[in-house]
């Protein structure tokens, strides 16, 4: 059956609030427009406050008497060891700045002909940059330079056109080779700061493809790249298990980026719903001591220490989006009184005295609101059920229930598993919630491979796991820093290591199979998969963070992974985050719901569906995922009767929705927003479409 791209938007909305792509650049159109530094100006020259203090305190900041000590090669290894000329070109990248933004402020040429000094004096010299931290050294350097030489290139600076083309050199052989393809590896503050400093090369060079290249990333990048990759859709962010200190600086330069992007007429800020300002309304919150939802565990380092970052955000929603950000406007009352540049370049005076009707700030979407392990179980247990504590025998308690279809309780604590778990028919193995671990230990094989939990005989029947966490990873201790420790994440040519893995040797030979409150987490091989069973029920369960390049190789493992399943819901859960593989791969399956999932910043698609039928896939979130969002594929004859209604696909890298040899299928009521392919659908041409 031919396939034609339908251009098909199922409501009323457009690709991104706001955006329009203008033919040429608006000068100076960084950090500020000229508006905004005439504003800046006149504030300072009426003494008012705040931006006569802050001023105040950058003329402090900025001295005359600097001196540029520039460096061919710049050398900057992880946390700044080694650092061969890393300190030099940063304070020079400040110090430029500072005195671009003096120049503007006081008209003093003397400030002018430091910023320029500064500049000179690099734009000759460097020829790159190395070591580990080469890149985000690029990103924040690169945006102080740009923004400098914005305001002298756009006033009476007395900047030479000579001295213009050389700095225009040094960005094009030294700054772009370096962050041109990002870093989406890293924790997602680099790809922010590259993202930053690209957009303002892309406005200095007037050259439209190095900009677009920065917004794609900004909405669609992969990896940690992209703002639904690094902010998750109840506000966390991705580095948040790492220290605060890095999840601010991550805002900082998003929100840097954003502003870049306004002022040259595209709105980054209201991408996923003004997932950004969800972003630093949760930092906030957090900081200030509040609680708030979290998966994982978020780190307290640097809790308190507010960085000042929060101004720009702030300013942007409330008084141009008309959005209230509470936290946020607490979190100021820390920053303002010791800011120079942060007040001096976003602070608007509540938009000169505009009065504005305040929507409520940003809420976390409501998909999967409880997934996984609880915090506290919920779950009633009954008193004949055989207690587990940490150190006992799990197999010897499920042996003995499963002769009487009973229940095994593990109890709070890390529960190391000398061997796979082989669950017999009819028994509950149940948790008390998050704190209850289950780890296969990963010292007692060789390899250190192996599955947490499998079936005991390919016809198991009647069987339900319930509120506890399987641990994938290398140890249980959390990592300062998941996404660069090995033991924590699904590294390719790491230890095959599985959650749960139930196989049948025929189509539906295992039955009546319950997954409730569970997280599978950390994983190699897949989080779970289920082949061979009728009537599988997944509830409100967490699986995340599964899905390497081990054996048999990449783009084969995943959160989720259903076959030759008939009759089944998924229902109110999380598969998030496969490092190489699929939130959920279904194939060869029939009677299926998938309601009220979120299905994001997965390595290849957030659901993919193979040759199924009676499938309805309903209502779910499928954001951020670095192919489709949701793909029904076909590998022999296709699926039938399906329906896909109601759901949110944004922001992949792809399509938002394909549907490939389907019949006999409906179509209606998806939100489809800034997905990779302009058309954001692709459907067969006889698939039935409600509008």
């Amino acid at each position: 059956m031919k396939t034609i791209k339908l251009a098909l938007w199922l409501i009323a909305l457009s690709a991104m609030p706001g955006i329009l792509y203008a033919q040429s650049f608006t000068h100076p159109g960084m950090a500020q427009t000229r508006a905004d530094l005439d504003f800046m100006k006149q504030k300072v020259d009426a003494g008012e406050q705040p931006w006569l203090e802050a001023f105040q305190r950058l003329e402090k900041d900025a001295s005359l008497d600097f001196e540029p000590e520039p460096f061919t090669q710049v050398i900057r290894g992880p946390y700044g060891r080694p650092s061969i000329g890393g300190k030099q070109l940063s304070s020079s990248a400040k110090a430029a700045y500072r005195h671009a933004l003096l120049w503007y402020i006081t008209e003093d040429p003397a400030h002018a002909e430091k910023a320029i000094e500064i500049i000179n004096a690099w734009s000759p010299v460097l020829w790159g940059f190395d070591d580990n931290d080469a890149k985000v050294l690029a990103g924040w350097t690169g945006y102080q330079f740009c923004n400098a030489a914005e305001i002298l290139r756009y006033t009476d600076s007395g900047w030479a056109a000579e001295d213009i083309e050389q700095f225009e050199r040094m960005l094009l052989t030294a700054y772009l080779p370096m962050i041109q393809n990002f870093f989406p590896e890293a924790n997602g503050n680099w790809d922010a700061a590259l993202i930053n400093t690209m957009m303002c090369i892309g406005v200095f060079l007037d050259d439209r493809e190095i900009f677009d290249r920065a917004v794609n990333h900004y909405l669609r990048g992969p990896g940690n790249g992209g703002i639904t990759k690094y902010l998750y859709p109840n506000g966390q962010c991705q580095e948040s298990t790492r220290d605060m200190g890095h999840t601010q600086m991550g805002l900082d330069y998003f929100a840097k980026a954003a502003q870049v992007a306004w002022n040259q007429g595209i709105d980054l800020y209201g991408a996923a719903d003004n997932r950004l300002a969800l972003g630093f309304e949760y930092m906030a919150k957090y900081m200030l001591e509040e609680e708030v939802p979290v998966y994982g565990t978020i780190s307290p380092k640097g809790r308190g220490k507010f960085r000042d970052n929060y101004e720009l955000a702030y300013q942007h929603y409330r008084y141009v989006k008309g959005i209230d950000l509470p936290y946020t406007a607490r979190a100021i009352e820390q920053t303002r009184p010791k800011s120079s540049i942060e007040v001096l370049t976003c602070y608007q005076g509540a938009m000169e005295g505009k009065k504005f009707d305040l929507a409520p700030g940003p809420l976390a979407e409501g998909f999967a609101p409880l997934a996984g392990a609880l915090a506290e179980s919920e779950f009633e247990v009954s008193s004949t059920a055989l207690v587990v504590a940490p150190g006992e025998s799990i197999q010897e308690a499920l042996d003995i229930a499963s002769e009487a279809g009973g229940v095994v309780l593990m109890t709070k604590g890390v529960h190391t598993l000398p061997a796979t778990l082989k669950m017999p028919s009819g028994v509950t193995l149940a948790g008390e919630g998050i704190e209850t671990i289950l780890f296969l230990d990963p010292a007692l094989k060789e390899d250190r491979a192996g599955t947490a939990i499998v079936n005991a005989s390919s016809d198991m029947q009647n069987v339900t796991l319930r509120d506890f966490v399987i641990e994938g990873a290398l140890t249980v201790e959390t990592s300062r820093d998941p996404n660069q420790d090995r033991r924590q994440r699904s590294y390719q040519m790491a230890p095959s290591r599985a959650g749960i893995i139930f196989s049948g040797e025929h189509d539906s030979w295992m039955n009546d199979l319950v997954i409730e409150c569970v997280t599978v987490r950390n994983n190699t091989h897949h989080g779970v998969a289920i082949k061979g069973a009728r009537r599988v029920r997944i509830v409100a369960c967490d699986f995340s963070d599964n899905g390497s390049s081990v054996v048999p190789g990449p783009g084969l493992q995943h959160n989720l992974l259903l076959t030759r399943v008939v009759s089944g819901d998924l229902v109110d859960s999380r598969f998030d985050t496969s490092l190489w593989g699929n939130g959920v791969e279904i194939s060869h399956s029939a009677g299926l719901l998938i309601t009220n999932c979120e299905a994001a910043r997965n390595a290849l698609n957030g659901i993919r569906v193979t040759d199924c039928h009676d499938l309805s896939i309903r209502s779910n979130l499928i954001e951020g995922n670095d192919g489709d969002g949701l793909l029904i594929d076909h590998i022999v004859v296709g699926s039938a009767d399906v329906t896909v209604r109601d759901n949110i696909a944004r922001y992949n890298g792809a399509y938002g929705i394909v549907l490939d040899h389907v019949k006999e299928g409906t179509l209606a009521n998806n939100v489809l927003t800034g997905n990779g392919n302009d058309d954001d659908i692709q459907a067969n041409e006889s698939l039935g479409q409600v509008p």
